[in-house]
């Protein structure tokens, strides 16, 4: 199997499995008062810190079951503690569906939600965001990768807008965590582990310094520092520190390898793809492009030896176009001959090479086909 779908998940990385074995034996409380239970907290704490070096200095870190909860935290929490007169949450029409379907929700609990559309490129403008955000706002969610184009949003400039009128900026960055430099100015930021080569089941939310924590969403012990209840597992936690450790190291090579890969399949699928979305602004180790007519559905089906994507992950199985695709202005036609091709530190460009070749070829079966369709 070569494998193509990074956005969906990462590989865990051989340093994160060997800090969680130990934890497979180990199975005291976290949040005993035993030696046992001491040790294992002491080992979150490790975990917290290296988890809290790949983000802002100062705030807190608190660990959530992945970055679903985080959002869906983050986003009800913020507007559970808003002012009388905050009602509003701006975000944005590519967003992924912990985010949308979150704003849903509390639009049918009364509070008013403004989408922003995106340009074709996948940007917002920022005039629309000036022209959305305002003394009724009390929260802007943005993220900083998207998932399903790699496209990178100005974060910065709209944590900006958001906090000349009094809002704080939530930024998702999950697909950004451990790959790049996390932008100034958001208030709150929700990262997952296993985007970043960490295990599965575990994520955070960094509230920044002097911002009111979210109302908590789980009740029950308050064991996460009095906000979030649930006991935390220290093998999960262990791995996802372990990864951020490695991802800091890593991240100069791991930018340098996915524009080598970029190119290398962009050049192997050869003509006649359109890549959807900023080829600039852009996280270059997701590849998601088109090509007219293609039965993607049917080259899924015949490249089983290749995992790759036709979307998000979340919404797979939907049978609905993809809406950030749709957000780009794509056809329903055209978002659904779009492809997603992930790749990072663990590819290797043979591979990706010839599994291109095969994307391509297979491709290329089904022209004269689609022709006379």
């Amino acid at each position: 199997m070569i494998y193509l779908d990074y956005q969906a998940t990462t590989p865990l990385a051989p340093e994160a499995k060997a800090a969680m074995l130990p934890w497979l034996a180990q199975f005291a409380n976290p949040h005993s008062s035993s030696r046992a239970g001491r040790e294992a907290a002491a080992a979150i704490e490790v975990a917290r810190g290296q988890v809290a070096a790949l983000l802002p200095p100062g705030g807190t870190t608190v660990f959530t079951s992945g970055a679903t909860e985080a959002l869906n935290w983050a986003l009800k929490g913020v507007a559970a503690n808003a002012a009388a007169g905050r009602k509003r949450i701006v975000t944005l029409a590519t967003e992924h569906a912990a985010v949308l379907d979150s704003v849903g929700w509390l639009a049918g609990q009364g509070l008013e939600v403004i989408v922003l559309p995106v340009e074709p490129d996948g940007l917002v403008d920022l005039d629309d965001v000036r022209a959305a955000v305002d003394e009724r706002t009390a929260l802007v969610a943005a993220m900083l990768v998207n998932n399903e184009i790699g496209v990178i949003q100005p974060i910065a400039e709209i944590a900006t807008i958001a906090h000349e009128t009094g809002a704080l900026m939530l930024c998702d960055a999950v697909q950004g965590f451990g790959r790049l430099k996390l932008p100034p100015g958001p208030d709150l930021f929700a990262v997952s582990a296993h985007k970043v080569h960490g295990p599965k089941g575990i994520g955070a939310l960094w509230i920044g310094p002097g911002v009111t924590a979210p109302e908590p969403l789980l009740h029950g012990g308050g064991q996460e520092q009095g906000l979030r209840s649930g006991t935390l597992s220290p093998m999960l936690c262990a791995g996802f520190g372990a990864a951020a450790k490695l991802a800091a190291r890593c991240r100069a090579d791991d930018l340098a390898l996915v524009d080598r890969l970029w190119a290398a399949a962009r050049e192997a699928l050869g003509p006649g793809w359109i890549v959807n979305g900023s080829s600039e602004a852009r996280h270059r180790g997701n590849l998601n492009l088109r090509r007219d007519g293609l039965d993607t559905a049917r080259l899924l089906s015949e490249l089983r030896g290749i995992a790759f994507s036709l979307g998000s992950a979340c919404a797979s199985g939907s049978g609905r176009p993809s809406h950030v695709l749709r957000a780009l202005g794509l056809s329903d036609r055209e978002a659904r001959s779009s492809i997603r091709l992930g790749f990072g530190r663990y590819t290797m460009e043979a591979e990706l090479v010839s599994a291109c070749r095969s994307i391509a070829q297979a491709a290329e079966v089904q022209s004269p086909l689609s022709v006379r369709a």
